[in-house]
Formats: structure tokens, C-alpha cells, sequence
């Protein structure tokens, strides 16, 4: 099973960060408006990329430091052009 670490961008054109087992329900979830509060009111949304890891664990803590980035540097991430690190 992998884990995810994820991107969107909302219609607002903020960014959301997120971890899922299971890319494709968890963007239905959010186009359906029934994920998280903060994408409720922003769609439609669209997957800018995604990350993906052997473990929850890793793609837990990856989360976490994305979170902390400005959004450039979220968007090299997550389009691989910068390494997380």
C-alpha cells in the first residue's frame, strides 16, 4: 500500500497539504465537499502533484515539513524540482 503526501490547489488559489492511503478516493472526497473543512468552500480543487512513500511514518513526517513551506517551495517539492529535505 503506499502513502501519500498530496497537493491541491483551490479555487481561491491557495494550496492544501494532505496524506491519504488512497489518492483517488480522497480526491472524490474533496470535490464532493465532504474532506477537510478548509477545501469545503474552495472548489473546485485541483492535484498540482504528489508524493508518494513506503511508509506512514515517512509520508506522515514529510507532511509535516511541507506544511511548514512557503507555497513556492511547495510547488518545487511536490513537482519533484526540489528535494525534500
Amino acid at each position: 500500500m503506499g502513502h501519500f503526501v498530496y497537493l491541491l490547489r483551490c479555487r481561491d488559489n491557495t494550496l492544501y497539504t494532505g496524506y491519504t492511503t488512497d489518492l483517488d478516493r480522497r480526491l472524490k472526497q474533496h470535490q464532493e465537499g465532504k474532506a477537510a473543512k478548509y477545501t469545503r468552500g474552495r472548489r473546485p480543487l485541483f492535484l498540482v502533484g504528489y508524493l508518494e512513500f513506503s511508509s506512514r511514518g515517512e509520508a506522515l513526517a514529510a507532511e509535516a515539513k511541507v506544511k511548514t513551506m512557503s507555497p513556492n517551495r511547495k510547488l518545487l517539492v511536490i513537482t519533484g524540482e526540489e528535494h525534500l529535505s
